[in-house]
């Protein structure tokens, strides 16, 4: 075996080399370079086609415009195609329609842009590499005023100044481009004033509270107290438009003792024996308040964790809701059913739309 000077036991020449120990690091041997990496500067700057060739730097600039224009049409095309192909209910060959020549429209619109200003920066703007320092806080007045220069520098090496056919086309892309998508957001509210249509339910009065989805009516003998019932009006299964008026018309029923109810003026008559119905619809942003919570009375909407009070005429008592959900007036029929004595008295879900 072969000591050596470095604490470590090694076996002999040719054979394994075993360690009893990690070598030990004496002071005074770190190294330190004596000359640091040279900056190798930025590579020589090679002259482009439209550099060199005026010829060229014309017909590049033509090319940029005209896919600018070629946007234009894009967008255009897609608010036309919206209008000639409209969805038709039941028609699966005009929706197939409507999508392929909007996407075409769309498409067309957003590649010409994108391709537009790649090929302007590429072949028209300068073309040589530069180097800005960063620094950390706020620059001396001399340095802001040598930034704004830099700005005016690069408009006048971009030609967006003086190239004024690329930019009236680019600024007539840009503001052509979303017109498709106010075509379609427009077209996604009712047409005619959707402020009646949301402030009004199916609720009305005799109309039976019924199981959601069965459609089954509840009797009052049914509900037990502590427990909970969503809820959807009499005859909602067999509306077209179904979803839509569930959407407003959503209930949830709970059954307390009548002690634990704290009820305000005018709205003594609004339960039966500690049977009240509340919309379902939250109040915040209009998601589905479905978490009863059966000890504390309290209804927790599982969005963005608002929470009503349901002894207390489902007050807000955390979360972001601006507002109570509303109560649905409700009795009972000469056969003990539950229904409703009329529609809700304030519009049902976020609070925005309805809040001038």
């Amino acid at each position: 075996m072969a000591q050596h000077d470095d604490g470590g036991t090694t076996a002999a020449t040719g054979s394994a080399v075993v360690r009893s120990e990690p070598p030990v690091a004496k002071s005074g041997t770190a190294v330190v370079p004596s000359n640091a990496f040279e900056n190798p500067g930025l590579p020589p700057h090679r002259l482009r086609a439209t550099d060199l060739d005026p010829q060229k730097d014309r017909i590049a600039e033509r090319r940029v415009y005209t896919l600018f224009f070629l946007s234009i049409v894009g967008s255009v095309f897609a608010v036309a195609a919206y209008v000639a192909f409209p969805l038709v209910p039941g028609d699966t060959n005009s929706v197939r329609l409507n999508n392929v020549f909007l996407g075409i429209g769309i498409s067309l619109g957003l590649l010409a842009i994108g391709i537009g200003a790649i090929y302007w920066s590429k072949n028209l703007m300068r073309g040589d590499e530069m180097t800005e320092s960063r620094h950390p806080t706020r620059g001396t007045e001399a340095t802001r005023e040598q930034a704004v220069e830099i700005f005016k520098l690069g408009n006048k090496e971009s030609g967006f100044g003086r190239r004024t056919l690329i930019r009236n086309s680019l600024i007539g892309a840009l503001v052509a481009f979303p017109l498709p998508a106010v075509v379609l957001f427009r077209d996604l509210a009712p047409a005619a004033d959707p402020v009646p249509q949301l402030k009004h339910t199916m609720w009305a009065t005799g109309t039976r509270l019924t199981h959601d989805p069965s459609g089954t009516p509840i009797k009052a003998a049914d509900v037990t107290i502590g427990s909970v019932f969503h809820v959807i009006p009499e005859g909602l299964n067999d509306k077209e438009d179904r979803l839509e008026q569930k959407a407003k018309a959503a209930v949830l029923l709970m059954r307390l003792k009548p002690e634990d109810l704290k009820i305000s003026a005018g709205r003594e008559s609004w339960n039966y024996d500690g049977i009240v119905a509340y919309s379902k619809i939250c109040t915040h942003v209009g998601c589905p308040v479905a978490l009863y919570e059966q000890q504390t009375h309290h209804l927790l909407c599982p969005c963005h964790s608002s929470t009503f009070d349901v002894t207390n005429e489902c007050e807000v008592i955390f979360g972001p809701a601006a507002r109570p959900l509303p109560q649905l007036p409700i009795a009972i029929d000469s056969a003990g059913y539950l229904i409703a004595q009329s529609d809700f008295t304030e519009p049902v879900g976020a609070s925005f739309w309805e809040r001038a």
